[in-house]
């Protein structure tokens, strides 16, 4: 069963039981926009205790403000009744609700293209907002007064720049200057709710454009300050002649594929975050350099994504990245083992893809992607890590006595491995023994 069948089947019985029911908000933007809806929401003048005595195995978490989740084909559908908001006085939910009409019910939600209904049925538009000129030329418009909308809920800051940015929309100019009057209520609110709204603008292929409209806005210093030093920070124009370290960075970030993964899309955004800290200007030569700015990038990265609040292994991943991505200026150098262990890294893929942008965003410079791409198929015919030859307990019975030299001697072992020095066990045990003779029984 699709998600709209199990609405529609929704719909049906709150109607057969008296009551009005619309689907509403991006269920009805998105079908507009040609966009297959990922959910749906209903709104409905039943009362929540009425829905919840249609449905009773329905979720009544949201019953105070009218909300009901409802359960039908394995698709979980918002119930909502017709409502009119009070005061908001965090920021974010309402203090009291009113049960109203879909006229009230259109006036308190954030934006006309979200603020539109549809009959189930027959797929008629209700519009009391404006929503479908707006949806026609392509605009985000607040409902109402702008300042107001964002004052109930800060979030809404982000939304309107992540809907421009995911639907390659404008927004309207007197929507943006509220933006811009009202970027300090992002500060009120919780780094989960930011980090999500900011994850879904990073991850659309639009990400450049919702990058600068982040900048644009002053949005990005009360979440991400970090990135504001990069505007303005030279670079050397031999090898940056695009310019500073912002528009280097936007370059790259307009070079990932549209589908680039959450993880890539930091550490792109992030990889020089540490140059304006890390810039120093040569007395005699005026050379400017950025040296440690990958390992002190590192650090900054790890901030950021814990003060947002990324899961661990997102801010492993990430930080990692960062860390190595300077790295590949040297793999043409790289012995047979370190090279291996290098490109071994469970990062490596998206650290090629990031180097890749890199490059083509500044210098054009290929060789190393290249080369790298050309050890990737000589070391295709087996693993680049193989199953070691030798392990601890092999050094035991060869008289030495456990502790941290283990790793040291079990390295040296497969770094032999590696280089092709080494391909059997017996060859690494006479290795050994010929290194420790003094322990051969």
């Amino acid at each position: 069963m699709s998600a709209r069948d199990a609405a529609l089947a929704l719909t049906r019985r709150l109607q057969a039981a008296g009551h009005e029911t619309l689907f509403a908000g991006g269920c009805v933007r998105d079908r507009l926009l040609g966009h297959p809806p990922k959910d749906y929401d209903i709104a409905t003048s039943a009362m929540p205790a009425q829905v919840i005595a249609l449905f009773p195995e329905s979720n009544e978490v949201g019953a105070h403000f009218g909300v009901v989740i409802a359960k039908h084909g394995g698709h979980h559908v918002e119930i909502a009744t017709f409502r009119t908001d009070g005061s908001y006085r965090d920021g974010r939910r309402p203090e009291t609700v009113t049960f109203s009409t879909p006229l009230e019910d259109a006036q308190r939600r954030d934006f006309t293209i979200n603020g539109l209904f549809e009959i189930p049925e027959s797929g008629e538009v209700i519009d009391f907002v404006g929503g479908l000129t707006d949806i026609q030329a392509r605009v985000i418009r607040a409902i109402g007064d702008p300042a107001a909308r964002f004052t109930e809920d800060g979030l809404r800051l982000l939304r309107a720049v992540r809907f421009a940015t995911t639907l390659g929309f404008t927004i309207d100019p007197a929507t943006d200057t509220a933006i811009r009057q009202c970027a300090s209520l992002l500060d009120r609110i919780s780094p989960e709710r930011i980090r999500d709204e900011f994850s879904k603008i990073l991850t659309s292929p639009r990400r450049r454009a919702g990058i600068e409209h982040l900048v644009n806005t002053d949005l990005i210093r009360h979440f991400m300050p970090e990135v504001l030093p990069m505007i303005g920070c030279e670079q050397p124009p031999e090898w940056h002649p695009e310019g500073d370290v912002y528009t280097h960075t936007l370059i790259m970030l307009g070079m990932l594929a549209p589908d680039a993964s959450l993880e890539l899309c930091l550490a792109v955004l992030l990889h020089d975050i540490a140059k304006p800290a890390c810039m120093t200007i040569d007395e005699d030569t005026a050379r400017i350099r950025f040296s440690g700015h990958d390992s002190m990038g590192a650090e900054i990265t790890e901030s950021i994504l814990r003060r947002l609040r990324y899961p661990n292994d997102t801010v492993a991943t990430v930080v990692s990245m960062v860390a190595r991505h300077m790295q590949f200026m040297n793999v043409q150098k790289m012995r047979v083992a370190k090279l291996k262990r290098f490109m071994a890294a469970p990062t490596f893929t998206g650290e090629m893809e990031l180097h890749r942008v890199d490059c083509a965003s500044s210098n054009g410079f290929t060789d190393n992607y290249e080369f790298l791409h050309a050890k990737a198929a000589e070391f295709a015919a087996e693993p680049l890590i193989p199953p070691p030859l030798v392990t601890g307990r092999d050094l035991i019975r060869l008289g030495l006595s456990p502790g941290p030299h283990f790793k040291e001697i079990l390295e040296t072992i497969q770094t032999e491995q590696l280089e092709g020095r080494i391909h059997e066990r017996e060859a690494a045990l006479a290795f050994l023994r010929a290194q420790n003779p003094e322990n051969n029984a």
